[in-house]
């Protein structure tokens, strides 16, 4: 029965809430899916290499219990029940190898889910395995991962953003319905861009971190990625909830984020920030962008340009607090408590040392130094805490642009996918792929990337941001937009 082909050839493009259509009717059982996205995944990943992973045995033992639910045995099905998800590598999966694609995390088999793992797998979810990253969800290419780089499905020459490349790469193949992400400066929302699917980063604090190998404390943020924004809804419904595990997960009502869907735009104010339109702006880009404001505005929103001036120094800010905490956070990696150890020195600091020299990354090495420098004596008040205080104000202006408009829209990335290998050499040219979605981040806001055209063979993506705990509204004008093209229907010819 595993190997039973599908009833309907395009399941492998298909939306979860097409799939569970299907599954409803009888069409397709769980199990028959679960296997059919398997041997998608052995035909087309060893081109992409998005799964570091798959986790066979137990995801067909999680379809049969789908089915079970789907027949009436057991809990109520919902939304995700028999849908096949994939979840980053650096989420903790009991039982299965979570290594934040760091060679330091090789063969550590975490005793414990994710508490976003936990819950899809309450949600009946079926987990299919692990997804590639860069490094400790350091970077913006997916280039810098231990276990090799992740292709772009729409070319192979092309990388498919980071860190989360792998989940956007998976779920524009056909190698999984959902996949989860975590967000960091725009880890989700750049690479979703790239490979023409739908990621959001919900409000910092709505998903507990729970089990997430932390990066950046401050700043990092679970969230889905999908093939259109009703599934980012019904997958965010499964996956927000308070956690007194997580100290930063707030309090807040969690209402039905898709309940707003179907509203519309008419009468809503959108803001564009002229700072996004970034000198270096591809020309593809910037008239996909524009056609999507023209198309917004056709929908019946007004749109007006706005500013937010502190926009440029985002980056800067960033690259101050995300290394700095991710020196604190990456300190427990020395080979003798926490980690593989690389070989054995003389004394336990020489064990650290060659430890660390050995099995980080020059990326993950190189954020770690930025960081320890940032915060060691004689530099604290001058840089970090510096970036503590313009962080303050950059949050400032967004709430003053919020009291304004009801949402801004932006370019997600500046430019489409680029070539392999083409910015290892030089990192600053690589951080400036985050320049549009990195100040979310530092806000602490919602924000969602939607595709919203094509340049040079390659998608291109639109990022609607919200103010803290919009996150309906940003679901909102997001499938508006979306709802009225056909970029979401688009996927690679693999």
């Amino acid at each position: 029965m595993v190997n039973r082909t599908p009833r309907t050839p395009d399941v492998h493009h298909m939306t979860a809430h097409e799939i569970r259509q299907m599954l409803d009717s009888r069409d397709i059982s769980a199990v028959e899916l679960t296997g059919s996205v398997l041997s998608r995944i052995s035909a087309v990943d060893g081109e992409i290499n998005a799964y570091l992973r798959t986790s066979s045995v137990e995801a067909l033992a999680a379809a049969d219990e789908a089915d079970r639910r789907l027949r009436g045995s057991g809990p109520t099905p919902g939304p995700l029940t028999g849908v096949p998800v994939m979840i980053k590598d650096n989420m903790s999966t009991a039982g299965i190898e979570t290594t934040a694609a760091s060679k330091i995390l090789s063969g550590y088999i975490p005793p414990f889910d994710a508490e976003v793992v936990t819950l899809l797998k309450e949600a009946g979810a079926v987990i299919l395995g692990k997804g590639n990253l860069d490094e400790f969800a350091m970077g913006s290419s997916n280039e810098h991962s231990a276990f090799g780089a992740v292709k772009n499905p729409w070319n192979t020459e092309r990388v498919p953003g980071g860190s989360s490349g792998g989940a956007a790469a998976a779920v524009a193949a056909g190698e999984c319905a959902i996949a989860l992400g975590s967000d960091t400066g725009g880890s989700i929302r750049q690479p979703a861009a790239l490979c023409g699917v739908v990621g959001m980063k919900p409000t910092y604090g709505l998903v507990s971190r729970y089990g997430l190998i932390a990066f950046a404390s401050s700043l990092d943020q679970i969230g889905p990625i999908t093939r259109d924004v009703r599934d980012c809804a019904n997958t965010l419904n499964v996956i927000a909830s308070h956690d007194p595990k997580d100290s930063t997960s707030v309090k807040a009502p969690f209402d039905d984020f898709g309940a707003m869907l179907e509203t519309g735009v008419q009468g809503m104010r959108l803001g564009v920030p002229r700072e996004y339109l970034v000198e270096g702006i591809e020309p593809g880009v910037r008239q996909a962008f524009e056609a999507a404001i023209a198309q917004l505005e056709s929908l019946g929103a007004t749109v007006e340009e706005t500013s937010l001036p502190l926009t440029d120094q985002a980056l800067s800010v960033y690259y101050v607090i995300a290394p700095s905490e991710a020196s604190a956070n990456l300190a427990r990696y020395d080979g003798i408590r926490y980690g593989k150890s690389a070989s054995d020195g003389a004394t336990a600091l020489e064990t650290s040392s060659r430890t660390r020299g050995e099995l980080f990354g020059d990326e993950v090495k190189r954020r770690i130094l930025i960081g320890t420098y940032a915060l060691s004596a004689g530099y604290y008040d001058a840089y970090y805490k510096k970036a503590q205080q313009v962080r303050t104000l950059i949050r400032r202006e967004f709430s003053e642009a919020f009291s304004r408009f009801d949402a801004l829209v932006t370019p997600t990335s500046p430019s489409v996918a680029f070539e392999l290998g083409a910015k290892m050499d030089d990192p600053l040219q690589m951080y400036l792929a985050d320049i549009c979605t990195i100040p979310v981040n530092i806000a602490g806001l919602p924000a969602i990337s939607v595709p919203c055209g094509m340049s040079d063979g390659m998608p291109v993506g639109l990022q609607v941001i919200g103010p803290q705990f919009g996150d309906q509204t940003v679901l909102q004008v997001a499938h508006a937009y979306e709802q009225s093209t056909d970029w979401h229907r688009r996927h690679p010819p693999l």
